[in-house]
């Protein structure tokens, strides 16, 4: 269940550091987690915004996740390095890799498996020994019991312009240029590759979080983030970012509601 966020006069940033983010480590899968997961729970880090889970995956090649049930959730995975292949009961069955927009509507059930095993895809395919590096996001539905549903679009092109990419929205307003849609009218991902010293400002709302996935940046009003840091802003004002000397990748939810 959500509600609308009532905006506050008060804009606040809370710097989350990547060295502080819970970790799981189980030979095949290395995990930092920005909220609560598995048996990691802290009642004061459950969520931020309508965003229940940010996951920063390593899998060893041949491995991965097995078939495994969800329900009343949209899932975005962003793949940073690697491949990833995506099976679930819908019939759905893909390849995930950079610059690929790629959501799942869990909805009234659906079971999945992502492993890093492409090479099965295809049999003329070499295998690999390559990891694969992905960002996972959970984000609550607005409606419950929805069909399960699966969606995924190529933006690499949209990328290459370095500004902020709507990755994934359910938000009225970008229906026209959302690469992929969400049941969560009151959410937006973006993603940006900024260019060394590239720049570009985040959205203005109620809450935004902003997840450095790779190399370095400056936020206004808060400083230097790097690769795994995290900024949760309370009343975004459309603070600037900007890019180190080695470029940048970053993720950032706008949100105008929250879990109630």
């Amino acid at each position: 269940m959500t509600q609308p966020r009532s905006t506050t006069p008060v804009s606040s940033i809370d710097i989350r550091r990547a060295d502080d983010r819970p970790h799981t480590g189980i030979g095949w899968l290395d995990s930092r987690h920005s909220f609560s997961f598995g048996h990691h729970y802290d009642p004061a880090n459950t969520h931020f915004g309508l965003l229940l889970v940010s996951n920063d995956d390593v899998v060893r090649a041949g491995t991965g996740f097995e078939t495994h049930p969800h329900r009343d959730m949209e899932i975005v995975t962003w793949v940073l390095e690697g491949s990833l292949v995506h099976q679930d009961s819908t019939g759905h069955s893909g390849l995930i890799y950079p610059g690929l927009a790629q959501r799942m509507s869990a909805g009234s059930g659906i079971l999945h498996s992502e492993k890093n095993d492409s090479w099965r895809l295809d049999g003329a395919a070499p295998r690999h020994d390559d990891d694969v590096h992905f960002v996972q996001m959970w984000v609550v539905p607005d409606t419950e019991q929805i069909t399960p549903g699966y969606e995924q679009l190529d933006i690499s092109d949209a990328l290459d312009s370095g500004g902020l990419v709507v990755v994934a929205s359910g938000m009225p307003e970008h229906a026209d240029d959302r690469a992929i849609s969400i049941r969560q009218q009151h959410a937006a991902l973006y993603a940006a590759r900024l260019r060394p010293g590239g720049a570009t400002a985040l959205p203005n709302a109620p809450l935004v979080h902003l997840f450095v996935a790779r190399g370095a940046i400056d936020l206004e009003g808060a400083g230097s983030l790097h690769t795994g840091d995290a900024a949760r802003v309370t009343v975004g004002e459309g603070q600037r970012i900007t890019a180190g000397a080695a470029g940048a990748e970053v993720l950032a939810w706008e949100m105008h509601a929250t879990i109630a």
